[in-house]
């Protein structure tokens, strides 16, 4: 099992709804794919459906007393399951704190999962906490969205640091710019600076558009409702290049065109897809 986790110590850059697509394609794709839902806000247990048959808190997962199976709940969509959040997850790391080993505890959790997934992607919080470096830890590959500001590229460079001083020369760090407005020459001028620094940047770029953001009222992926769309395009792109990197092998994506390409019209959801009261933008 591969576990691939989606983090930034900054919010509002796109983690959620990034895990949230990859992890439909990594099932549709045929793996075993179980989406950990890591922030105690929930947004992509809400984003897929999950509807929670038991609490089981931080607290009991952290201790030892329960193991994340017995909160797994299965997705609409086939061989993806997802771990709900639980709203004590927001004192994760007191409980972590309190055990031994308190920086492999998440490392220990999922080792109960390996033989059921394929791949354990995680939805990380935002912020620098001891669950987060749990995360880095347990982590085969960090996926990392940066949305092209100096305090992203900042950010960047600092985890970089920190996982050369820890000597993780093992773990991956898959960043890509998510969020892009390619009528902004800054956010231009700052991928193409950070692209001839940092030549591991991934070749997808995610715009900023409301066809990302409208997964808060269609609660669902959007290979899944509009696998046609331009944003499920890159969306699938992005999978190709982290899977390609997951497996050891070179990604044969192209570059994203701009971000300036118009966007797509709306996608007119169904009932289905449109629950009533659901209409606020999940990133």
């Amino acid at each position: 099992m591969k576990i691939l986790a989606v983090t930034n110590i900054k919010g509002g850059v796109g983690k959620t709804t990034t895990a949230v697509n990859l992890a439909f394609l990594a099932a549709d794709g045929g793996r075993r794919t179980l989406l950990w839902d890591l922030d105690a806000q929930g947004a992509a247990s809400y984003l897929l459906r999950a509807e929670v048959a038991e609490r089981v808190t931080a607290r009991r997962l952290a201790g030892g007393e329960r193991e994340p199976a017995e909160a797994i709940v299965a997705s609409p969509w086939p061989r993806l399951d997802v771990l709900p959040a639980d709203p004590s997850y927001r004192n994760f790391d007191l409980h972590l704190a309190a055990r031994k080993r308190p920086t492999e505890r998440l490392l220990k959790m999922s080792r109960s999962l390996r033989d059921r997934y394929d791949l354990l992607l995680l939805d990380c919080p935002p912020g620098m906490s001891l669950l987060g470096e749990n995360v880095l830890r347990a982590a085969d590959a960090l996926l990392v969205p940066l949305v092209p500001s100096p305090l992203s590229l900042r950010m960047l460079a600092q985890l970089r640091h920190f996982v050369a001083e820890e000597g993780w020369s093992d773990l991956l760090l898959l960043p890509f710019f998510s969020m892009v407005d390619g009528r902004r020459a800054l956010h231009a001028e700052l991928i193409a600076a950070t692209r001839a620094e940092v030549p591991d940047v991934l070749a997808t770029e995610l715009p900023d558009w409301s066809e990302i953001e409208r997964m808060g009222a269609r609660r669902a992926p959007l290979a899944a409702v509009a696998p046609r769309g331009e944003a499920a395009a890159r969306y699938a792109a992005l999978w190709s290049e982290v899977q390609a990197r997951l497996d050891g092998r070179t990604a044969l994506v192209a570059a994203s065109p701009p971000a300036v390409v118009p966007e797509p019209a709306p996608w007119p959801p169904g009932p289905a897809q449109r629950p009533a009261g659901a209409d606020d933008a999940v990133h």
